[in-house]
């Protein structure tokens, strides 16, 4: 059985999340872990409870996500844990990955804005941050089947195999269509590709695929036109690392389009 760790702090996107994957997942062999992280708010701390009164208010914390975990395992059918902790929210979300070892996080991501654009949110710094899977889901996605994967990728770069693997199982799961999207901006890096397709040919044999070259300087606009083109229904990208100078001219595209997306993304870093 396959472990999925969804972030929840109940707010609008977090909410659409979990019923996104719930639906996703219903029927198949999955169970969801409900992550809430609980820290005494401000305010609690200001007014000095006592530690009697704060573990109460954490106690009912766990007992909302414990109500929540039990409509979402009647309703969809699918085995659902919940994990409420106190600390901070990425080193307890490392730990729930490894307690349950699970295969994938995900996450909501909320409208985009200015400052989402330029300081990122919760669900970017963990693309950001986790060496891991993460499904960034836009506020508004529902599911409705997954028929078809846009894959952007760097082709040239290369594409290790085990992000190749994951996408295959993804696609063989959903029996969906896999378009592999290449990016460049000169005409002859194009040609080059086609020259690195075998490793990616040998691995996605036993799924349907395609592949599709497009020369362009802006890259965010020219994916966001093809999923529109597409009706793509999953996008995956491969978060690459900067370095410290190059991260001060880079912008990750895969942080960018996270933030602003209309499909889901999952992000699969080596």
């Amino acid at each position: 059985m396959k472990t999925i760790i969804v972030a929840t702090d109940f707010s609008a996107e977090a909410e659409n999340a979990t019923q996104y994957i719930a639906t996703a997942v219903a029927g198949k062999d999955y169970r969801i872990v409900l992550y809430h992280l609980y820290n005494t708010s401000i305010h609690a701390q200001n007014a000095r409870l006592s530690a009697g009164e704060i573990d109460k208010m954490f106690q009912a914390k766990k007992t909302k996500v414990n109500e929540k975990a039990a409509v979402i395992n009647e309703k969809y059918k699918v085995e659902v844990l919940s994990h409420v902790v106190p600390g901070n929210f990425y080193d307890e979300l490392i730990n729930s990955i490894q307690k349950y070892d699970a295969e994938l996080v995900v996450m909501g991501m909320a409208e985009r804005s200015i400052e989402q654009d330029l300081l990122g949110n919760t669900t970017t710094a963990a693309i950001s941050m986790l060496k891991f899977p993460v499904l960034s889901i836009p506020l508004g996605a529902e599911y409705k089947g997954i028929k078809h994967i846009l894959f952007a990728c760097d082709i040239i770069r290369g594409v290790h195999k085990m992000i190749l693997d994951r996408v295959r199982e993804v696609a063989s799961d959903y029996k969906a269509t896999v378009e592999v999207f290449h990016i460049r901006e000169k005409s002859e890096e194009i040609a080059q590709s086609e020259e690195h397709n075998s490793t990616m040919e040998e691995t996605l044999s036993d799924v349907h695929h395609t592949y599709k070259n497009v020369q362009s300087s802006e890259i965010i606009k020219a994916i966001r036109d093809e999923i529109e083109a597409s009706q793509t229904d999953l996008l995956v990208m491969v978060p690459y690392k900067y370095g410290f100078w190059d991260s001060m001219v880079h912008k990750s595209k895969t942080r960018a389009m996270a933030s602003g997306n209309k499909v889901p993304l999952l992000s699969l870093p080596l």
